[in-house]
């Protein structure tokens, strides 16, 4: 037994509501900005937006399914809901990936210097960062669309050999030596997109190596105590790409040895879950930290706060 069930209810109820509040109160305020604070608006927010987006929903439909089952309630899902919760979960998955790839192009490609050969790629951004995004959209429904047809409610039949097995769900060919070919489709995927983002994540960490360097040879304070809005908006991408790197590697050695296990461990499929949510966790308040207008009311805070402070003293 790896976990009893009233610990992972704890982790999977607290991971879903933290998870929800952080991404709604990203969500609010990036609203809150479009409409209120167009000054502070920037591209890179509406996907920063999206990504908030498929988080939530990525948070949600992964981890109900395995709170419900710590509760032991029999028959959650029937086929047609396993087939929701699984492609929906999915489809918002590979959006999270997909989404947080762009961004790190972005950010790479904003942090190129006016003298590389890839400067050219700055006056193609807009356009191009929505035609990616819209491509990611089609590919994610065109693949895992294809689980309407694989995924069906758990039967009472003993489970031994290779498949995907939930507590509710599990795919249809289970045990068949071809079962797994589906999830290498999904793995060459995510792959793609995980070797861009390390590509792009590479090239901006030499950028900003350059940088350091270059700014310790002028000796000049200005340069090496002060961070540009580029520079912060950059160590915040980064950062978001390190965590995903940590946490996808970590939920997928999982969901291999789940598939391949001939002998399904009990509740491996919830503390799986806990983990394939800690990225979409995480992430809005990797966000928060360096966004703009929170930045601006804590400034404002302290700026009052010191005025406060300074007339009780002559007060």
């Amino acid at each position: 037994m790896l976990m009893n069930n009233s610990v992972l209810r704890v982790l999977l109820i607290s991971q879903l509501c933290v998870g929800v509040i952080g991404n709604t109160s990203l969500f609010i305020l990036y609203i809150y900005t479009f409409f209120f604070k167009p000054h502070f608006k920037k591209l890179i927010d509406l996907f920063f937006l999206h990504l908030t987006i498929a988080n939530i929903m990525t948070i949600i439909f992964t981890l109900i399914p395995d709170i419900v089952a710590t509760f032991d309630v029999p028959n959650f899902l029937d086929d047609v809901g396993c087939k929701v919760f699984s492609c929906i979960y999915r489809i918002f998955r590979g959006l999270s990936i997909s989404t947080t790839c762009i961004l790190s192009t972005f950010q790479a490609v904003t942090v190129t210097p006016s003298n590389s050969q890839w400067v050219w790629l700055k006056h193609k951004l807009s356009t191009w960062m929505f035609a990616f995004l819209l491509c990611s959209w089609l590919i994610n429904l065109a693949i895992y669309g294809y689980m309407v047809e694989i995924v069906i409610a758990k039967t009472n039949s003993t489970h031994l050999g290779n498949g995907y097995l939930h507590a509710y769900c599990q795919n249809r060919n289970f045990g068949n030596n071809n079962s797994g070919s589906f999830l290498s489709i999904i793995f060459m995927h995510d792959l793609l997109y995980v070797g861009i983002m390390m590509w792009t994540s590479l090239y901006v960490v030499i950028l900003l190596y350059r940088h350091h360097k270059r700014a310790q040879y002028l000796r000049s304070p200005s340069l090496s105590s002060q961070q540009s809005p580029e520079l912060r908006a950059t160590h915040s991408i980064l950062l978001l790409v390190s965590c995903f790197g940590i946490f996808y590697w970590l939920n997928n050695l999982i969901t291999l040895y789940g598939f391949y296990a001939q002998t399904k461990i009990p509740r491996l499929e919830g503390i799986n879950s806990f983990w394939a949510t800690c990225y979409p966790t995480i992430c809005p308040f990797l966000i928060m930290k360096n966004n703009k207008l929170i930045l601006h009311f804590i400034s404002s805070f302290s700026a009052l706060r010191m005025n406060c402070l300074q007339r009780a003293r002559h007060g």
